[in-house]
């Protein structure tokens, strides 16, 4: 039976910048827009780590009754390393996904925006067919696109949407950068996980792009964040500049991608990639507040 410390580091603690960030910039334009809410960015907050969570336990699940963790490399892998049931994986993203829905009906009733259900029903069905299914998204090259609409596009101008009833170019630019990042830490692990999916028959982007073309895609997606950050100095918030503070955690993880690294000397960037979206999206933020 696997314990608590195990079922923590099952759901995947590094992956929660994806969740928290995508928010974090969400408000951040809500109060450029003088239209902030206490209660519904609290709710978008408990939503998107909720969801996170639930597609993190629903991956392992999956991957891991169809035997694609077995030889994973990296952070612990409940079913695939046999340290829980798969029926116990399973209800624990069930429940997590299951709470994500239930909040999301919430703040779509407190938000009064009930086209929005659509959305969340999207996106539920997004996190599940993932890794899930007969034939998952994911093991056909499409979870990047995935994560950029659901943890990007979806998250960002959401968190907006529900609380000024509109969104803006700044929303957008926003959504695209955190969704930008975002990919950026998926792409770092299907990089990682490359010689492991191929043997397991999981044709993600990274395999079809081959290793070369998987480097300079995360290359190119951590840039533009940065890019966004400029632009947005350059026209109406000169202070969105301080976004570029968040650069300098990534300079390992480029160094690791850059040089050819390969295996478990890749892991750091997941976490740095991560981390440095979370600072740009705080300091994005509080430039837009301010």
């Amino acid at each position: 039976m696997a314990t608590v410390r195990e079922w923590i580091e099952g759901a995947r603690p590094r992956t929660l910048p994806n969740a928290v960030s995508p928010v974090v910039a969400g408000v951040g334009v809500a109060v450029a827009l003088d239209a902030f809410s206490w209660v519904r960015s609290l709710l978008a907050l408990l939503v998107a780590l909720a969801l996170i969570i639930g597609v993190n336990y629903a991956n392992d699940y999956s991957d891991g009754v169809r035997g694609t963790d077995e030889d994973r490399v990296g952070p612990l892998r409940l079913v695939g390393s046999g340290t829980a049931a798969p029926k116990a994986v399973l209800t624990a993203a069930l429940a997590s996904l299951g709470l994500a829905g239930v909040l999301g009906l919430v703040l779509v009733a407190v938000s009064g925006q009930w086209w929005l259900l659509i959305m969340g029903a999207v996106c539920l069905l997004g996190a599940w067919f993932y890794t899930g299914g007969k034939k998952p998204y994911g093991y056909y090259g499409f979870g990047e696109i995935a994560v950029f609409v659901f943890f990007g596009l979806a998250a960002v101008l959401g968190t907006v949407y529900v609380q000024a009833g509109r969104i803006s170019w700044i929303a957008l630019g926003c959504a695209v950068a955190v969704g930008a990042f975002s990919t950026g830490v998926l792409t770092a692990n299907n990089l990682r996980d490359i010689p492991t999916d191929v043997e397991a028959g999981k044709r993600t982007l990274a395999t079809r792009l081959g290793d070369t073309g998987t480097r300079r895609l995360y290359l190119t997606l951590i840039t533009v964040p940065y890019l966004i950050s400029l632009t947005f100095a350059w026209s109406d918030h000169p202070m969105a500049v301080i976004g570029v503070i968040s650069a300098p955690l990534l300079l390992q993880s480029v160094r690791a991608v850059a040089r050819g690294k390969t295996g478990r000397d890749l892991i750091p960037a997941l976490r740095d990639t991560g981390l440095a979206m979370l600072l740009w999206s705080v300091a994005t933020a509080i430039t837009l507040s301010l």
